[in-house]
Order: structure tokens, then sequence, then C-alpha cells
């Protein structure tokens, strides 16, 4: 038996790296049977138990148990509505990478990234790109949202990937660390990793005119390990982003400037919505909490609560 962490997923096969040696595995079937609710019953990042197939010409084995997860993050399945897709697990960060245009990011998907997120702990890291694209009232805009995720205690960070503005910070960020960068397809995450790493020569694509949406370069998640500790797990780009597996009642813990006046709500279990004296909607009237920020908290109440 050996240990190993799952470097890439392509559905059947998974590639395992153990003591420096990749082995192409398969799950033992009793695994799929442990009422696991997700499409994958296992993600990159997770730590596995295998045994080699010492018959096999090249390293292969067959996965005979997963440990458990230290975290993960997860989304609603695309195509089985009632099911999920665990992205990745046991992450150390993960970088949002977010644009204004080509293609736009908007609050909610942020939001519902960062609530996702913070339920499981993960620090978060949000970066906008391509900020040498923009005009000077754009870049406005950018500051604008830097200031807001900023004052709620998030780190935040402008970049360009194509002039290596701030790409030695990113690098900074992530040695000995195993990071997750995440986002819209077509932000920039395949050129990001490319400047930071060249020699993964990864494929990139342009933006769709018609739909300023990106086309998917990256189809699986994947671990690259990089020099000075860094690993990278690279994501396929999404377009929606619906949290899952959350009480109504706990929702308002994942946003941090909530939970901070949580106790000086007239109720306990207070969901800020219409409650009497709720410090949180008194915070909201008074400017001291962003209305896009609030929306999308009750935006997520009112359509991913139901979801489980």
């Amino acid at each position: 038996m050996k240990k190993g962490i799952v470097y890439r997923s392509t559905g059947s096969w998974y590639t395992v790296e153990s003591d420096g040696l990749f082995y192409s595995c398969r799950i033992k079937g009793k695994l799929r049977l442990k009422g696991i609710k997700s499409t994958n019953p296992i993600a990159v990042g997770d730590r596995v138990t295998f045994e080699v197939d010492i018959l096999a010409s090249e390293p292969q084995g067959t996965i005979v148990e997963i440990e458990e997860r230290q975290n993960y993050i997860v989304r609603k399945s695309v195509n089985l509505s009632k099911q999920t897709h665990i992205i990745a697990s046991n992450i150390d960060q993960v970088f949002l990478l977010i644009t204004l245009y080509n293609p736009p990011t908007s609050t909610s998907f942020i939001d519902r990234f960062l609530v996702t997120a913070e339920a499981y702990q993960i620090p978060s890291i949000l970066i906008f790109n391509k900020i040498d694209t923009y005009t000077s009232e754009q870049e406005l805009e950018v500051d604008y949202l830097a200031a807001l995720y900023s004052k709620i205690g998030y780190k935040t960070l402008k970049i360009s990937s194509t002039k290596r503005l701030n790409i030695n910070k990113i690098e900074s960020m992530m040695e000995n660390k195993l990071s997750m960068f995440f986002g819209h397809s077509g932000v920039g995450k395949s050129t990001l990793i490319n400047t930071i790493a060249p020699n993964l020569n990864l494929k990139t694509s342009d933006i769709s005119n018609h739909h300023q949406q990106g086309t998917h370069t990256t189809t699986f998640s994947e671990i690259f390990a990089l020099p000075r500790g860094m690993k990278l797990i690279d994501t396929p780009g999404i377009k929606g982003f619906g949290v899952v597996d959350m009480q109504a009642e706990e929702m308002g813990n994942y946003f941090p400037e909530f939970l901070s006046l949580k106790s000086e709500c007239k109720f306990h279990n207070c969901l800020h919505q219409r409650e009497p004296q709720c410090a949180v909607i008194q915070a909201f009237e008074e400017g001291n909490i962003a209305e896009s920020r609030y929306k999308s908290y009750l935006q997520m109440l009112e359509n991913d609560i139901t979801y489980r």
C-alpha cells in the first residue's frame, strides 16, 4: 500500500503522486458505494491510499481509501441539478481572478464563491486581472471593488499577467502552499499560470466577442508543482457558481461583516431580512455594509438555501 495525492482527474483515471513518482490509478468499486453525493467521488488534492499493480508495465494502481478532507470547494453539478461537483480539496488558499469586462465578473459571483470558501475556512485572495487594459474610469471601478472587499478583510491585488505587474507578489504568497486559481472562463487563469511558470505552456484562447465570455481551455482540475514549494491547482473556467449544503441560519456567518454584528441583533437566530432591531439591517441602512453584499446575501437565501 502507498499513500499519495491526486494531481489530476480525467473521469475514470486519476494521476496520483507518491514519493516523486506518478501512478495512473482507478477506483476500487466499493468506494463508489459510500454515499458520496458528488459526481466525482475523488477530487484533485485528495490524499489517498492505493495498491500498486506490480504486473503493469507502467506505474499503475487502485485507489482503496480516501483520507478525510481538510476542506474542499464544491459547486452544483452542471448537468445533474441534484448533485454536486467537488472542484478540489485540501487547499491552503484560493486566488479568485476577477475581470470587469472581457468577461465581466459580477459581485454576486464573487460573493457566492467567497461564502463557499468561508464555510470551509479557505483563505481567499481577490485578484483583479487585466488592469493594463482598463481606462482610468474603469480602474476607478476596480479601486472601488478592491476597497469594498479589503474593508471586509479580504486581501486584494491588481495585476497584469502580460505586463508582469505584481506577479512577484502572487508568487511570494504561493511559496510552500497549495493554491487554487479560480474564475470565469476567459479571466486569464492560464495566461497567469504561464507567466508564473512558462515551462507549463498551458493553452490559452481569445474571448468570444459575441457573448463576452471565455472559451474553456482547461477541461479538468490539475495540480502543477513549481519551484520554491509552490503548488497550484488550475481549474476549468465556469459561468455560474451556486452555494450548496447550507442552512438559512448559518448563511450570515459566512459574510464576515455580518458575523461581526450578529451578537448585536435582538434575536440570536436573526436572518437579517425583516426582523426588528437587526444590527445588520441597521448597518446596511447607514451605509456601513455595501448594497451589493446585502443583495447577494438576500439572493442566496432565496435561491440557494432550498437546495440541499
